[in-house]
């Protein structure tokens, strides 16, 4: 039987569909990519903001005239034993198939909804509902589930850069934010399956992974069979470091509330892990901060800042921004303005409030930001961030930067694309030269290969350059690499002694907490 699956949303949703896809496929479906070719039609759905719920409710019209289209081709022609041949099985999967559950299920065009931690019972529920024809809801949401043990079928076009799940759920209960409701309380995967897993991306070519989890810096391992035994995730970054130095790390998403110094000496280590932290803000203002339960201040979230510029001059930081919440004042707006100014972001995603259905902000504040208030004060932040997205840029031109190429560009066989270690992407021309009266490609260059490209011209959302070529990188003598090991060895005792104080200071507060 052949799936076609369509991903709404976040990464992790993508992530999830190459779990779901993996299942289905070692229980013997195939997968297509046509609508009129599928037996089961799948959509794996956000709930983050209205507009992504509004849009799956579209594709479920869609689907639907695809179920009455094949409905009257059955009527003229009958299966072998006189039956009516049946239309598709349609799903309805993720975060909004977990918060709508029966609710979805009015829909003529929906046979089940499944919630995100159900997805090994797939080939059961659709053998279900083809061998007795009733609407099935499966959303009981796992403490547990991680699917460590499933082998995501990728569904990355480059085969270059591809992402690791490391955790599920959230535990940080924002008070806008719908995840905790959909995916569940957080738990963390066992870091030998997720050192395993890229481990065996490695040897299938890709160059990059990229770490995922709602809060990766609360990633928190206890082996079962020994409390004793645990690994944070400054540790887990390590591991996955010391695969391969040709494997390019990266991580997302951080939160300013639990990012440690650990995790900045260990990128500090191993030029590997990608020097680009994306640290969400929502918001400068610091009533705005705690109405939305993010448990920082704005004089706390720049201390972040300055943490990681001390640790890290070259990173890059990207966030994200929330314009219109409730009750937001001008003047709360206008600090949001000002925090961008102060930390001049490389990036960021800006969006308008959306209120989610049964969030705490749902339950006790008014979404009292006029739609026009809201466009104005978002198109204000972008107008000001992408002043500051075009200044970051500039300073690049005229740099040499390391990129891993992607693939050749949209707009022209003759470029490349590709992204520096701070996820900013690049633009370059391929080297050509004549032969026979035609231009030829004069390098062979490939996705996947690393190249050193000289920034000429940007804008604000790319980098334009051309490959040069360096000298050979030399072979390390044995000097230069215990002086490494040395500069290595002395990063990681800082390191330890910051994770120590952390721990120490964390565990002081808990007992002021309860005095």
């Amino acid at each position: 039987m052949n799936v076609y699956l369509e991903t709404y949303g976040c990464q992790m949703n993508v992530s999830d569909s190459e779990v779901a896809l993996s299942i289905l496929r070692a229980a013997g479906y195939e997968r297509c990519k046509e609508i009129a070719d599928a037996d089961v039609i799948l959509i794996n759905t956000c709930s983050v903001r209205d507009n992504a719920e509004l849009r799956v409710l579209g594709r479920l019209d869609v689907f639907m005239q695809e179920k009455k289209k094949r409905k009257q081709k059955s009527k003229k022609s009958k299966a072998p034993d006189g039956s009516e041949k049946r239309g598709p099985v349609i799903g309805v999967l993720g975060c909004m198939g977990q918060r709508l559950k029966e609710k979805l299920l009015e829909n003529p065009a929906v046979d089940f909804v499944a919630g995100p931690d159900t997805y090994r019972n797939l080939p059961d529920v659709i053998k279900a509902i083809i061998d007795n024809g009733e609407k099935i809801s499966a959303t009981n949401l796992s403490p547990e589930e991680t699917y460590a043990d499933i082998n995501p079928m990728r569904t990355d076009t480059n085969g270059v850069s591809t992402f690791i799940s490391i955790t599920r759920g959230c535990n940080n209960m924002c008070s806008y934010c719908i995840v905790p409701y959909t995916r569940g309380r957080e738990r963390s995967r066992d870091p030998q399956s997720i050192v395993h897993e890229a481990e065996e991306l490695f040897k299938q070519g890709y160059k990059e992974v990229t770490l995922l989890g709602q809060n990766v810096d609360s990633y928190q391992w206890t082996n079962p069979d020994d409390p004793t035994d645990t690994t944070c995730f400054y540790q887990l970054l390590e591991l996955v470091a010391l695969v391969d130095p040709n494997l390019r790390v990266r991580f997302q998403t951080n939160h300013p509330k639990d990012i440690r110094k650990g995790v900045l000496y260990t990128m500090a280590m191993y030029s590997n892990i990608c020097n680009h932290i994306h640290l969400p803000v929502q918001s400068g203002s610091n009533a705005m901060l705690q109405k939305m339960n993010r448990k920082y201040t704005r004089e706390e979230y720049l201390q972040k800042i300055a943490d990681i510029r001390e640790v890290l001059p070259d990173c890059a930081i990207t966030t994200d921004i929330i314009a219109g919440f409730c009750g937001e004042t001008e003047e709360d707006h206008k600090q949001t303005l000002s925090l961008l100014k102060e930390v001049g972001f490389d990036g960021a995603f800006m969006f308008q409030y959306s209120q989610r259905p049964n969030t705490l902000a749902a339950r006790k504040f008014k979404d009292d930001i006029s739609a026009a208030e809201k466009t104005k004060r978002l198109n204000e932040i972008i107008e000001l961030q992408s002043s500051f997205s075009l200044m970051s840029n500039k300073k690049d031109v005229g740099e040499t930067y390391e990129v891993l190429v992607e693939g050749f560009s949209k707009r022209s066989d003759k470029q490349m694309t590709g992204r520096t270690q701070q996820n900013k992407m690049c633009v370059f021309d391929v080297p050509q030269t004549l032969a026979n009266g035609k231009k030829e490609t004069a390098v062979n260059i490939k996705p996947g290969d690393y190249v050193d490209v000289k920034i000429n011209s940007c804008t604000s959302a790319t980098l334009i350059g051309e490959i040069i070529q360096k000298p050979n990188r030399q072979y390390i003598t044995a000097v230069v690499y215990d002086n490494i090991l040395d500069i290595r060895n002395s990063i990681r005792e800082l390191r330890e002694k910051f994770e120590k104080e952390f721990l120490e200071n964390r565990e002081s507060k808990k007992k002021e907490n309860k005095k």
